[in-house]
């Protein structure tokens, strides 16, 4: 195996083959995010999400994909310009995988593109003493990126280097911008078929870091999902509301379910409740 990605590997504490497959999907992220760095996407673009939030800011669960805001809106931006650098980054070190630009069904301001490979050759690659003949249930590697190409106003930006798997820059939505787009998630995310008990986790780290959000952006994303309008009063009691409604609402059953699988504290969970939700709620603050 290349020695940047032992390197790389080295970090992970792997004890199965769900450990293993995130851990290979974290560190084709990384290596994504440093082609997009060599081909100038962080000058034109922020990272911001999970992935963003685990990557650079310690939180200690897995994401799956790979979320960007441009800084700007720019209803002609092109990402696929930017698949060359990706592709020449991930086979840099000998990864076999192929890059397509997700077709829109419907107008939408997001863009999304795929990063696709098998699973079981990569495994093999990251870990080559692994007996997998007779594994059946790995799907293939798939990694969305997506782009939101006309972002509401508002956020604020880091930079931040990484060493590895070469020294790049990132340009990410710091903190507080980080927490709104969480925020956001849980009012507005659309849960009928599948309630993301990752944004809840999150949700939960945000506080237990004294993270303030940045309530002009929330503001502003929910303005722009027609949550609220422009002239109406908007303040941290009255997120502090929208919050605990939605606690109200929410199968807790079936949002520990869906994040399992992502942590490895799953007694963590056992607190999760509405009350728990609007008890940690009372000690949300706002940047100044």
């Amino acid at each position: 195996m290349n020695n940047v990605l032992q390197n790389m590997l080295s970090k992970y504490d792997i004890k199965n083959t769900l450990d293993e497959t995130n851990a290979m999907k974290e560190i084709i992220q990384e290596i994504v995010l440093c082609g997009l760095s060599r081909g100038g996407f962080f000058n034109e673009a922020a990272f911001y999400g999970g992935t963003a939030l685990r990557i650079f800011y310690g939180l200690n669960r897995f994401s799956e994909d790979l979320d960007f805001a441009l800084l700007e809106p720019n209803p002609e931006f092109d990402l696929s310009k930017y698949f060359s650098y990706i592709e020449k980054e991930v086979q840099a070190y000998g990864l076999n995988l192929s890059i397509s630009e997700k077709t829109k069904t419907q107008e939408s301001n997001i863009t999304s593109a795929f990063l696709k490979g098998d699973t079981k050759e990569h495994i093999l690659m990251f870990f080559p003493n692994e007996n997998i003949q007779n594994t059946t249930s790995l799907k293939s590697i798939k990694i969305k990126f997506e782009v939101d190409i006309n972002p509401p106003a508002g956020a604020k930006y880091d930079l931040k280097y990484k060493l590895l798997p070469s020294p790049h820059q990132v340009r990410l939505y710091d903190e507080g911008s980080l927490f709104a787009g969480k925020i956001h998630a849980i009012l507005c995310r659309n849960w009928s078929y599948r309630i993301k008990g990752r944004d809840l986790y999150d949700y939960i780290f945000y506080l237990s870091r004294n993270i303030k959000v940045n309530i002009e952006l929330v503001k502003e994303k929910l303005i722009d999902s027609k949550v609220l309008k422009r002239e109406d009063t908007f303040n941290i009691n009255v997120l502090k509301e929208l919050l605990i409604n939605k606690f109200e609402q929410i199968d807790y059953k079936n949002a520990k379910e869906d994040v399992e699988t992502f942590i490895e504290d799953k007694d963590s969970l056992e607190l999760w409740s509405k009350e728990f939700f609007e008890e940690i709620t009372k000690t949300l603050e706002v940047e100044e």
